[in-house]
């Protein structure tokens, strides 16, 4: 079974699953409490980056799946017809074309072959979608592509968590090292987030505050936010990956 094969099995098992369904759900507290903090988080970070109002933007996200971050970026003030996402799997694409307008642009497509010109766009984000790839040289042709069609001047955004839970091995944690040398030549700026699942799942229907007061901990924070900046001197479609 090649990565890719391997990646629709897992998501098929996962959606098989109600266990995992009930676990991130909207209505349990500790998915409130890790969704919101992180929106936070981005915000403050998208108008430092200066990537506000973001309707000024041509924006991809890369594993968009069922359009969440979509819906989130549209509420943060997206222009609905530069806004794109792209996902490995037919069905979350359908499920994503029922909750999006319709002038927004959702494509099938494996994120190691994009299907976009060169510096196509402003901001390029991915959201745990490579933790979800197990096999580094797919990782790596992954970041390329972002990498490409990102304009020079403009923002990778990434989160995704560095820790590896136990009894999970469809996925495989990636630390901020390991992250940035997939940009190796873009100016990073690095935020530690979410405050781990385990503490939030325990602790949030009880205290949200207490939540709040160990979030503040970086050490408790199991993801990485990373803002990685391409120069405006790079050439789109420059080959920033050894090997590509």
């Amino acid at each position: 079974m090649n990565e890719l094969d391997r990646i629709r099995a897992e998501y098929a098992r996962r959606a098989a699953d109600p266990r995992l369904q009930a676990r991130y759900h909207f209505s349990r507290p500790d998915v409130q409490f890790i969704i919101q903090t992180r929106e936070r988080t981005v915000l403050r970070q998208l108008r430092r980056a200066g990537l506000e109002p973001l309707d000024r933007f041509d924006i991809l996200e890369v594993g968009c799946g069922e359009g969440g971050v979509m819906l989130d970026l549209l509420r943060w003030g997206a222009d609905p017809t530069r806004l794109h996402g792209c996902d490995l799997l037919p069905d979350r694409i359908a499920q994503a074309r029922r909750r999006l307008p319709s002038t927004t642009t959702l494509t099938v497509a494996d994120g190691g072959d994009l299907p976009y010109p060169s510096g196509r766009f402003d901001l390029v984000l991915q959201f745990t979608v490579f933790t979800s790839v197990l096999d580094p040289h797919l990782r790596q042709r992954m970041a390329h592509e972002m990498w490409r069609v990102l304009r020079p001047g403009g923002v990778v955004l990434w989160y995704d968590f560095r820790f590896q839970g136990p009894g999970n091995p469809g996925v495989r944690a990636i630390h901020l090292r390991e992250a940035c040398q997939l940009f190796p030549h873009g100016q990073h700026t690095h935020r530690r987030v979410t405050l781990a699942p385990p503490i939030v799942r325990r602790l949030a229907r009880w205290s949200w505050l207490g939540c709040e007061l160990l979030a503040a901990l970086p050490c408790l924070c199991t993801h990485d936010l990373i803002l990685i900046r391409k120069g405006t001197s790079q050439v789109p479609g420059d080959s920033d990956v050894p090997g590509i």
